[in-house]
């Protein structure tokens, strides 16, 4: 992967049966319906994927699973939180070993921790792998990155290439791309409702669960504002946003 990493990539739903088990055709499926639509990539195992409710195998499966399925065709990302550091490590290595592009790391959940805690957490988990690895702010269910940690770690460890910030908060946009500059690492925003928003404030692009089902909606957003359509990309920001007020 070159830096900086940029456009939509759908934050895939983990499909199962009525057994709660890990459904592999639905997931080919959803795959192959963001993929026609033209987003640039996906991402396993996050937050819409409810990654806590799944085990450390079905999870690594199911990004070798997109990984073989897409074939080049776009770019897999693999998140890897988990509770524990020793979960995070394993699950790190085998979805780099199964030929992921990038990770995504979330903080620990259920107890929390420093921000030097967290800190020490991400070299940690960078450390183990070669792989370039994302930052994933999630603070509604992990503990929460303050933007001055991040930005230290983006620019301190080697791989780290890049943040996906799902924390909904406005006010981090322009101090993180200030902070970036003209390039170093990408920064992606998981808040649907602040795609455009993020844009304008010089962002790279979007980890995005709506694209799950609408991906043409978050493409036109995006698509618009790179081409300079900014009245057409919040004429179709306020459509997005409609669409999530009835979700």
């Amino acid at each position: 992967m070159s830096n900086p990493v940029s456009g939509v990539l759908a934050a895939l739903i983990t499909p199962i049966d009525d057994r709660g088990r890990v459904d592999l055709n639905a997931f080919e499926r959803v795959i192959q319906f963001v993929m026609d639509r033209g987003v640039d990539g996906v991402v396993i195992g996050g937050g819409t994927a409810e990654y806590p409710h799944f085990a450390l195998d079905d999870r690594a499966a199911l990004a070798a699973h997109a990984v073989q399925r897409l074939k080049g065709r776009g770019k897999v990302i693999a998140s890897v939180g988990t509770s524990s550091i020793h979960s995070t490590l394993e699950l790190a290595r085998r979805a780099a070993d199964a030929g992921s592009d990038a990770l995504l790391i979330p903080m620990p959940y259920f107890f929390r921790y420093q921000q030097q805690d967290l800190a020490a957490f991400c070299q940690e988990v960078c450390g183990s792998v070669s792989t370039p690895c994302f930052l994933y702010n999630l603070p509604s269910f992990t503990n929460p990155l303050d933007v001055e940690t991040a930005v230290e770690l983006l620019n301190t460890v080697p791989n780290l290439v890049g943040m996906k910030d799902s924390s909904g908060q406005t006010e981090s946009l322009a101090p993180l791309a200030k902070a970036r500059g003209n390039g170093g690492f990408s920064l992606f925003v998981g808040d649907d409702s602040l795609l455009y928003e993020a844009l304008r404030a010089g962002w790279d692009g979007v980890v995005s669960g709506i694209a799950c089902f609408v991906p043409e909606l978050i493409l036109a957003v995006y698509r618009s504002y790179r081409a300079g359509k900014v009245e057409e990309a919040a004429a179709w920001q306020a459509a997005l946003d409609a669409v999530i007020d009835q979700i």
